[in-house]
Parts: C-alpha cells; structure tokens; sequence
C-alpha cells in the first residue's frame, strides 16, 4: 500500500491517474457544493426528499448521452432508471447510483471525454461530488437541520 508524505505526494498520484490536471481548488469546491447540496435538499420534507433524489439520480445516468461509449451509455442510463426506481422506496438505491456515476466520471476522464466538452476538468470535478453525496444517501440522507416542532 502507498503512503503519502504530504498533500502534494497525494496531488502528484491523482494527477499521474488522470489526463485532468488535479489541483487543490478542484478538489475542494466539489466538496464544497456537495455539502451545500445536502444542506439545501435536507430542506425538503420527506417523502419529497426522497422522490427529487430518485429523479436527480436518474437524470445524472443520461448526463452522457454521446460520451464515447457507445451502446453502454445506453446501458448505463437503463441501470440508472432501475437504480432511480428502487431509490424511491431505499435511500442505499440512490447511494449506490452516485458511486456508480463517480465511477463513470472516472471513465469519461480517462477516455478523454468530460460531462461538459467545454470544461475538462467536469468530470473530476464531478468525480469528487459524487462519493460525498453517495455516503449522505448511503446513511439514509438524514438531515443536518435541527428541527424544533420535533424537539417539543
């Protein structure tokens, strides 16, 4: 197993793994936005809460229509629908659909062909988002807000 010295050992590694320049800023503001994004969805009452989430994890399958995949975007967007499906009822359904998006963030990248053509570091930025989000989902997407009415 590799050990890092320092950050700068751990940038060097990601950067040698990737065609994607890997830079601080690029791996902090995906953090960032997943947190505002759990922050603001945890607003949603449930069943709503769960209901958006099963649709965004179905949406973000087709986020690559033509990524140079061929028919397996097809096939990865059909998974995304059964995994947005049984998401509905299981919050670890969505979950697992981030980790699996994560892991397609990772192909495009390497394939040389991002989420957004025009931003080549889309889909590491991506990439980073996605394990945040999957592991919020993955424990049930609880919410960070205190909630008074339930504490009377």
């Amino acid at each position: 197993m590799q050990t890092f010295g320092n950050f700068s050992d751990l940038l060097t590694m990601l950067t040698a793994a990737t065609p994607t320049p890997i830079t601080p800023f690029l791996l902090v503001a995906p953090v960032m936005a997943a947190l505002l994004f759990i922050g603001l969805c945890s607003l949603l009452p449930e069943p709503h809460r769960q209901r958006f989430s099963a649709l965004l994890v179905a949406a973000a399958g087709a986020i690559y229509p033509a990524g140079g995949f061929g028919l397996g975007e097809v096939a990865f967007a059909m998974l995304f629908l059964a995994l947005a499906y049984l998401g509905q009822d299981n919050y670890r359904w969505i979950g697992a659909g981030w980790m699996l998006h994560a892991a397609w963030d990772l192909a495009h990248d390497l394939w040389g062909n991002p989420i957004l053509p025009y931003v080549p570091e889309s889909s590491i930025a991506c990439l980073v988002y996605d394990p945040v989000v999957a592991a919020w989902y993955l424990i049930g997407a609880p919410t960070p807000w205190h909630n008074r009415r339930a504490a009377e």
